[in-house]
């Protein structure tokens, strides 16, 4: 329970997960800050780097089983579900699934989305990065941001110094994620099933053969849907980052509009 001056009121519960590259702490920083008298939100790190190198057997179904372990750990029936680039396919993964859990979905530039009714462009796409598995690690990243964007645009440089700890696992893990991607079966019929709103964040300087094209698709699969575009932004400057602000009201909306089932 939260206090707003003189009102009382329960907190909605928000899971975040984040993408194959930042941790999630790292990541949600900026948004958490913006949101910390308004929700209860809880960060989570993929589990593809829960250890030092991905488990054989890795797939989707590894962050759905760590999502519902961290909630239940937590004591949530029910949450907000939120998920960036790799931590937006685990959250659609989540909904298929699961879907009775979730009171929202808010999908940030999911990296996968499902393979039904890929457009030629899609497809072109997906096998250029299926094609990024066996690069050496730094062609690998570089080439791995750079499928992200609109032509022409620049990926963000790297930042100067050691790159931290962490980035040592991002090779790996990326290429586990583009792995799973390929073969794992996202049940389009649970996701029509999921019939609690559904918003997805697209930046305008993304590519948008992928996540453009992502955001038709899941539009046409979800009954409540609902499509906000970051003219400004792209999938290395996520508006969770760049624009918390205007993320959070619109974050704030989607969660309002099932207060009375949390």
């Amino acid at each position: 329970m939260r206090e707003n001056g003189s009102l009382r009121f329960e907190a909605p519960r928000v899971l975040l997960l984040p993408g194959g590259v930042l941790p999630a702490e790292l990541a949600y920083s900026s948004l958490i800050g913006v949101l910390a008298d308004d929700a209860d939100a809880v960060t989570k790190d993929l589990e593809v780097y829960a250890s030092d190198a991905p488990p054989d057997d890795y797939t989707l179904d590894h962050e759905v089983s760590g999502v519902l372990r961290e909630v239940d750990a937590l004591g949530w029936e029910t949450f907000h579900l939120a998920g960036y680039s790799g931590g937006g396919a685990a959250a659609l993964a989540c909904a298929a699934r699961h879907p009775d859990r979730l009171l929202s979905l808010a999908l940030l530039e999911p990296a996968w989305g499902g393979d039904w009714d890929l457009s030629p462009a899609e497809q072109a796409l997906r096998r250029e990065f299926e094609r990024l598995i066996e690069d050496p690690p730094e062609q690998f990243m570089e080439a791995f941001a750079r499928l992200q964007l609109e032509p022409g645009v620049e990926p963000p440089a790297a930042p100067a110094g050691d790159p931290p700890p962490w980035m040592a696992k991002r090779p790996a893990g990326l290429r586990a994620l583009i792995e799973t991607f390929r073969n794992y079966d996202l049940d389009r019929d649970g996701l029509e099933r999921f019939t609690r709103p559904v918003y997805y964040a697209l930046g305008g300087l993304s590519n948008p053969d992928l996540y453009a094209e992502l955001a038709k698709r899941l539009g046409d699969v979800f009954s409540d849907f609902q499509l906000e575009v970051f003219e400004e932004r792209h999938h290395f400057d996520p508006p969770h980052r760049t624009e918390p602000e205007r993320l959070a009201d619109s974050l704030r909306a989607l969660w309002g509009r099932t207060a009375d089932e949390a």
